[in-house]
């Protein structure tokens, strides 16, 4: 007899684990979710995911720090979970330049504690947040997994490195089936407010001078939230399998249970169009502030379409539709 799923989710209350956590319980999985609700954005905005979230009977929430052994141990004691979807980490490739320590603690020492909640309660799959930012200095386009990326320009970056190394040796010396996903420029409606498109809805509609680093030359592959969640949900019956047949050659594969997935829309858009459709759609202006690049930051984002030949899916919705619904939840939110 098949064990029904009963999946732990973690950062729960952040943009992702927010719409992952509700179209798990709406598919009707057993959810637990973590989160430490800390002040790095908007408490109240995170408050406001985790209400709706606790509206669900599937939905069982604890607050517990990725940091604290203890607290993560006595979850998962407590779980017997099928699947981990690791989602909570210290974001932000700038303030990782300003706040280094943070990083390591939530990302790396984090980290290991899932790695080891997964190992001794012998979880059937973890699915983890890695990041676009990985690919670093690369310059050939579109990015792959099958790339070596060994020239990380962040911290964060660095960190979302270590998390797939970490990862791939606990696949290799115990089994453990996992699953990286390299996120590229994700947004939507409860999105991040540091990120770009939060940034520049607020001061369009502020009448405030947004900053467009780089002198605008700048491309992102924008993925919106709702293809995000169904490849991961498509993917959690897709468990990696132990393999004779290793190539080193591609650092996405292994011989142990183990591999890396890019989750992107294929289809940079230039920071200026970005720009022009959500002028559109406020009715208003921007005020243009023209800056250099910032330090950490990278000039153009692309994802390759590797992920479709896995689950049959790839990220699809255009930019002009995935503005429209975000701003149209701006909107309302903000009202």
């Amino acid at each position: 007899m098949t064990k029904e799923p009963k999946i732990l989710v973690t950062g729960a209350a952040g943009f992702i684990g927010f719409h992952l956590s509700k179209a798990l319980t709406a598919s009707g999985f057993e959810v637990t979710g973590i989160d430490n609700l800390n002040s790095y954005y908007d408490v109240s905005l995170k408050e406001s995911r985790l209400r709706i979230l606790q509206s669900d009977p599937g939905f069982v929430f604890r607050r517990v720090d990725m940091g604290d052994t203890q607290g993560i141990n006595k979850v998962f004691k407590e779980g017997a979970f099928t699947n981990v979807i690791n989602l909570a980490a210290q974001a932000g490739v700038r303030h990782s330049i300003t706040h280094p320590h943070v990083y390591i603690e939530s990302n790396i020492r984090g980290f290991l504690n899932i790695l080891e909640g997964c190992r001794h309660s012998r979880v059937a799959h973890l699915i983890y947040a890695s990041s676009s930012s990985v690919y670093g200095a690369n310059r050939k386009m579109p990015f792959s997994t099958s790339d070596p990326v060994d020239h990380p320009i962040s911290l964060y970056a660095a960190t979302k490195r270590s998390n797939e190394l970490m990862a791939h040796t606990y696949s290799s010396l115990f089994g453990l089936p996992t699953t990286g996903l390299r996120f590229f420029t994700v947004y939507g409606p409860y999105g991040r407010p540091d990120m770009a498109l939060f940034i520049f809805t607020k001061a369009i509609l502020e009448g405030k001078p947004i900053n467009i680093f780089n002198n605008g030359k700048m491309r992102r592959d924008f993925t919106y939230i709702d293809d995000i969640v169904e490849s991961i949900v498509k993917l959690i019956p897709h468990v990696p399998l132990s393999s004779d047949s290793f190539d080193d050659s591609d650092p996405s594969r292994s011989f142990a249970p183990y591999r890396v997935f890019n989750i992107g829309n294929s289809n940079p858009v230039e920071l200026m169009e970005c720009i022009d459709i959500l002028e559109k759609k406020l009715g208003r202006k921007a005020i243009r502030n023209y800056q250099p690049m910032q330090d950490g930051d990278v000039s153009e984002t692309y994802s390759d379409n590797d992920l479709e030949r896995e689950i049959g899916f790839r990220p699809n919705t255009s930019i002009e539709v995935g503005i429209d619904r975000f701003v149209d939840w701006y909107l309302a939110y903000h009202k």
